[in-house]
C-alpha cells in the first residue's frame, strides 16, 4: 500500500513537470514557425516584387519583425515600404 502512494505522487509530479517545460517549448515552437513563415514571405516578396520593381531589404531590422510578427509583419513591411 506504501508503494501506491509513492506512485501516485511520483505520476503527479512528473504531470507538473511535463506541464511547466511544455509552455515554454510551445511558444518557442510558435517562435520558430512565425520565423520560417516570415522569411518565406520575405523571399516571396522580393520574387514576385521584382517584376513590379519592388523590394524589401532583408537585413537585421526587417528580420526580426518578420520572424517575431510572422505575417503581420511582413504586411506591416509591406505597407511602411508603399508608404515611404
Amino acid at each position: 500500500m506504501e508503494y501506491i502512494g509513492y506512485f501516485i505522487i511520483a505520476i503527479l509530479a512528473l504531470v507538473v513537470l511535463v506541464k511547466i517545460f511544455a509552455w515554454p517549448l510551445a511558444i518557442l515552437t510558435k517562435l520558430i514557425i512565425n520565423g520560417v513563415m516570415g522569411a518565406v514571405l520575405l523571399f516571396l516578396i522580393n520574387m514576385v516584387g521584382s517584376l513590379f520593381n519592388f523590394s524589401i531589404g532583408i537585413n537585421a531590422a526587417t528580420a526580426l519583425i518578420a520572424g517575431f510578427f510572422g505575417v503581420p509583419g511582413v504586411i506591416f513591411l509591406i505597407i511602411f515600404k508603399v508608404l515611404l
